[in-house]
């Protein structure tokens, strides 16, 4: 379980994040959403260890992100929404240095690595440079490194972005087979409609304020979950 409790955030005299309270339980496919400059960015690199918070506390697991970072880097994989990737190595070289971090067993991760590179379709690709890759290839050989050292949490921003719909696809079946196996998903999006129809749970955040929070079916009620978003941003 992720635990956000009162997290604020100030830039100056900015306040990124204002107070911000949610849960995410395990076995959930969560959609976090707001307009640019909303708060997403900078509470999900919160969650995940990249940005200090000036209030309040984050709990992975039961463990506090301030006081406990690496064991709660240990559950966490993050996909950011443009993949920063070391461009000189080559895509196995990558995605073995992550896997080296997590102390991931060489069983687990040649398997994963086959597994994902296979459905990504990148298989072929994984001794060339990465700086030789699109944008959307990046995306994938992150996804993949992510997904190798198999996390209990997957926390993307803009997971979508750059993938190709056969990409998209898969990517949205991987989501569904972990969080049947009880782990959580955990990402910000601008597609409503992909949103509305994966996830089960969303939370909607406004200038850096939590605006609405529940299952998909409580939030949206009758509408849809655009309709819904576009009433909270008037």
């Amino acid at each position: 379980m992720i635990e956000i409790k009162n997290v604020t955030k100030k830039y100056g005299e900015n306040i990124a994040l204002n107070n911000v309270s949610f849960e995410v339980p395990d076995g959930e496919i969560f959609a976090f959403i707001g307009h640019n400059g909303a708060g997403k960015t900078t509470l999900i690199k919160a969650i995940v260890g990249i940005h200090e918070f000036d209030e309040g506390d984050i709990y992975i697991n039961g463990k506090s992100i301030k006081e406990n970072p690496v064991d709660c880097k240990k559950e966490i994989a993050f996909v950011p929404d443009n993949p920063e990737l070391y461009e000189n190595m080559k895509a196995i070289d990558f995605i073995n240095f992550i896997c080296d971090m997590y102390e991931t067993s060489q069983e687990k991760r040649e398997k994963n690595i086959q597994k994902y590179a296979k459905l990504f379709e990148i298989e072929n690709n994984l001794k060339d440079p990465i700086n030789s890759f699109s944008h959307g290839m990046k995306q994938k050989v992150a996804l993949i490194s992510a997904l190798a050292h198999d996390p209990k949490i997957l926390i993307m921003d803009e997971p979508f972005v750059g993938l190709d719909p056969k990409a998209v696809f898969d990517m949205k079946k991987i989501m569904n087979e972990m969080v049947k196996e009880g782990k959580i998903i955990f990402f910000s999006t601008h597609i409503l409609d992909v949103a509305e129809k994966l996830c089960s749970k969303v939370a909607i955040i406004k200038k850096g304020k939590i605006m609405a929070v529940g299952s998909m079916k409580e939030i949206k009620g009758d509408k849809s979950l655009e309709k819904v978003f576009l009433d909270l941003e008037a």
